[in-house]
């Protein structure tokens, strides 16, 4: 039995805040369990559900040295779903209202006693990983800590660990000073072939450096990060690691999105019944959010964090234009003022059209995916991207930027062909992305076959966990060897 170790600084169902808590929280409960034993540990955030602390259970606790201190390290458990989680306790560092704070500093220092903990804990819990598998720069000191402070111990001797990179933008950056100082990591770390990068110390980096293997998720996204432009300083290291980079494309969980058994739609509906069925929930949709009733109206729906990496710019150029068209826009998220503040005002000028929801609900997100006809993500970035992969389910079409992940997963609509699963556009241009909408409200409307033969090949895809998790196993067995 092969042993593994997620280490992550968030997972599904303790903490959530974005798709690297999906990531952790799914893919486990996919892997082999006949040949893998996976298990996960994570910070015991103050801030987590009642319902979740409940479950934990007191295992044992240490101190340890970090920072000058001597720091109290407790380690709870709890078992969901057939996985056994860790956690790792401190009322200093984790007992904020939110999981992430703005503090920087304090944020490194957080993390770094946490990387040092979970490799502090294993002798404790009495599991030897075979490999641990970090996510994102939040877990970046582990193989670096387990190749200093910890290689000594016969314990750790034969510990292999992944980086896998969930947003190449964050890279948990500060001083080398201030970093050397928290970590008591030796001069020998702060070189421009480790920890350095343009004269501050970068946790990710460290990681990358030090794991045995790297992964991102998306095979585009593996290959886009060798670039300049996509590869946010890191790029050179990237390269010269990439044999050891691979691309594997995130998956959602089949249960969780399923139009025929989904309890937050109002008319459930499969591959089969959908010409008839899914109008219904757009009908119900427009009713509550106050939009023209017209079930013959094409709708295009947005869920998304409100950023600059999500392509609102772009439709701020063209919205105008857009709302020309006899189409119907719904927007679900939060995020930038400016962008909240477009919204709403396209909301209020074009209002039997716009419906701008300047908050996140899961249950209207899931009412979204069931109603509109297309789905739209116009990103400059998007290393794998969750919404088009529901979407598709749904049968809603995507209208996307070859980017990262979404050029690997929607399959662009050839006419001459009738095959796709979707629309796409290829440079980082508003007009380039109305001229692809309007191709879409074309099909949509003059050739109705066509588009509902999209929706049948959009729905026949598979991005299950599953299937993602048979190319994990086979990374772990390569670095097991």
């Amino acid at each position: 039995m092969k042993k593994i170790l997620f280490a992550a600084s968030e997972g599904v169902p303790f903490i959530k805040t974005g798709g690297l808590a999906d990531v952790v929280g799914s893919l486990p409960k996919c892997i082999d369990k006949r040949y893998f034993d996976v298990r996960v540990i994570l910070p015991k955030y103050a801030c987590m559900k009642q319902e979740m602390k409940d479950k934990l259970e007191y295992v044992t606790h240490f101190y340890m040295d970090f920072n000058w201190k001597n720091e109290y390290v407790g380690i709870l458990k709890a078992v969901v779903d057939d996985i056994t989680y860790y956690f790792i306790d401190s009322e200093f560092y984790f007992s904020g209202m939110k999981p992430y704070g703005d503090d920087a500093l304090f944020e490194i220092e957080k993390y770094a006693y946490f990387s040092k903990a979970v490799l502090g804990a294993l002798p404790l819990i009495d599991f030897q990983p075979d490999v641990i598998h970090c996510h994102d720069w939040q877990t970046g000191l582990i193989p670096v800590y387990l190749k200093e402070r910890f290689a000594g111990d016969l314990f750790f001797h034969d510990i292999k660990t992944v980086m896998t990179i969930h947003n190449l933008k964050f890279q948990g950056k500060w001083s080398i000073e201030g970093v050397q100082s928290i970590t008591g990591l030796s001069d020998y770390y702060f070189t421009a072939d480790k920890l350095e990068a343009y004269k501050d110390a970068n946790l990710l980096k460290g990681g990358l450096v030090f794991a045995d293997a790297i992964t991102t998720v998306s095979d585009t996204d593996a290959k886009e990060i060798l670039s300049d432009f996509y590869g946010e300083g890191l790029n050179g290291l990237l390269a010269a690691r990439s044999n050891d980079l691979r691309g594997i494309v995130n998956g959602i969980d089949y249960t969780d999105f399923d139009p025929a058994t989904d309890k937050k739609i109002s008319h459930n509906y499969d591959a089969i019944n959908f010409r008839k069925e899914k109008i219904k929930n757009k009908i119900k949709l427009q009713e509550k959010l106050g939009l023209k009733q017209d079930p013959k109206a094409m709708m295009i729906g947005l869920i998304s964090r409100l950023t600059d990496q999500k392509g609102l710019d772009l439709i701020a150029y063209i919205m105008d234009e857009l709302c020309q068209d006899n189409i119907q826009f719904v927007v679900v998220g939060t995020g930038e003022e400016r962008y909240e503040n477009m919204f709403r005002h396209f909301d209020w000028k074009y209002n039997d059209k716009v419906s701008a929801n300047i908050y996140y609900s899961d249950d209207l997100a899931h009412e979204v995916y069931a109603s509109c006809d297309a789905f739209l993500m116009p990103s400059l970035f998007e290393p794998c991207g969750l919404s088009q992969l529901i979407a598709l389910r749904y049968g809603t079409i995507p209208i996307v930027r070859e980017t990262g992940g979404l050029k690997d997963t929607v399959e662009p609509y050839n006419e001459y062909e009738s095959k796709g699963t979707g629309f796409s556009f290829t440079n980082y241009n508003a007009h380039e992305m109305l001229a692809c909408i309007r191709n879409a409200e074309r099909i949509y409307y003059d050739r109705k076959r066509e588009w509902n033969k999209l929706v049948d090949r959009a729905m026949a895809e598979d991005f299950s966990w599953e299937k993602s998790a048979l190319k994990y196993q086979e990374m772990y067995d390569w670095l097991i060897g």
